[in-house]
């Protein structure tokens, strides 16, 4: 029996978390994170559904043109900025903000010729550790960018949070302090919060936030679920069962071998697999649900199947519809048993998976 492995990609849940981070930071613009084809629920129609916002932020300058020539208006900021010189022209070109996050790329910018300033955002390193100028070294930075005369003045200011999903953490507050510390007497706007800096960290929202995973109903806390801050989940991740078989008491199942029947059981086979973006190291004991029932994966994860012990629920049929993840089913379940993020699965569905479009733009 052929599998109807599916993901659903509600819109109209969408637009509700949007309208959770703009109700959260009433006094902010919202830059939306769509990178990485929108946390795999597709970027173009992610920025047709978020009709609301103010811009939206990508990882690189490719999604970036994408956006711009399929008819995107609104600001768009690419968050590594450019890391050639020959890329600095496509900026104008394409009228798009840049994170400078390095001197190097001051060099850059100084060499490039280019017919009107760019608009900059100064990325400023207070305690990530991955890319941003020193903080001692934001003043001399913004003015060297202004002598360059080729940035827009005054240049934006931004930081990225660390730790912001963990609450009891003190380095969020240190992070806060070390960038206004930093930027004193500066006039540009401000971005400092993600998701769960927005939410919060409310004194930190400033003239930007730069909401990712609440917008796809994924939690921004890690010890809060996504309902307790009224988020949806937009993506739903479905397939069918396509078979059942009674396994007598020390029969092994799936691949090794490696899970051993300590009764008799009826085992479902769903037919979804890492080849669709089921993570192959998810657990025994990982939940699937059918119809509003738990069940339980059993051996391990292959290409194209899995196996769940519907040992309870006899009246499962071939057929019937299973649900992954999404409504119901949280997704931070299914990666804790599977050692890894919910950022991960919702990237990680293949191409082979259609997509159902749910809700202002119903369609396939």
């Amino acid at each position: 029996m052929a599998s109807d492995t599916h993901v659903i990609i509600d819109l109209d849940a969408l637009k509700h978390n949007a309208g959770i981070v703009r109700s959260s930071a009433p006094n902010s613009k919202i830059m939306a994170v769509i990178k990485a084809d929108a946390y795999g629920h597709g970027m173009m129609r992610v920025a047709t559904g978020l009709s609301d916002v103010d811009g939206f932020a990508v990882a690189r300058l490719d999604e970036a043109i994408t956006l711009r020539q399929a008819g995107v208006k609104k600001t768009i900021l690419v968050l590594t900025g450019f890391a050639k010189v020959d890329e600095i022209p496509q900026f104008v070109s394409y009228d798009l903000d840049a994170v400078i996050h390095s001197e190097h790329q001051i060099e850059l910018l100084n060499s490039a010729r280019i017919q009107r300033p760019i608009s900059a955002w100064l990325k400023i390193n207070t305690g990530m550790n991955r890319l941003g100028v020193e903080p001692s070294s934001v003043v001399r930075i913004c003015y060297a960018l202004e002598l360059s005369g080729k940035v827009r003045l005054p240049v934006k200011l931004m930081t990225h949070l660390a730790c912001a999903d963990d609450m009891s953490s003190t380095a969020t507050e240190e992070q806060i302090a070390l960038f206004d510390e930093s930027i004193n007497g500066l006039t540009g706007e401000q971005s400092i919060c993600n998701s769960s800096g927005l939410l919060g960290w409310q004194h930190a929202q400033r003239h930007w936030v730069r909401p990712g995973i609440m917008l796809y109903g994924g939690a921004p806390f890690c010890n809060r679920s996504a309902s307790e801050d009224k988020l949806k989940p937009v993506m739903t991740f479905k397939s069918t069962v396509i078979g059942l078989r009674t396994v007598k008491k020390g029969a092994r199942v799936g691949y090794g071998g490696t899970w051993l029947a300590d009764r008799t059981c009826l085992i479902a086979t769903i037919g979804v697999g890492y080849g669709d973006g089921f993570p192959r190291h998810a657990t025994v004991g990982t939940p699937v649900l059918i119809g509003n029932q738990k069940a339980p994966l059993v051996g391990r994860v292959s290409m194209d199947s899995l196996n769940v012990d519907v040992s309870e629920y006899r009246q499962i049929k071939v057929g019937d519809m299973v649900t992954l993840w999404g409504n119901d089913l949280a997704i931070e379940g299914i990666a804790e048993k599977s050692g890894t993020i919910s950022y991960e699965l919702m990237c990680g569905i293949t191409d082979r998976v259609h997509r159902v479009i749910k809700g202002a733009m119903d369609g396939e």
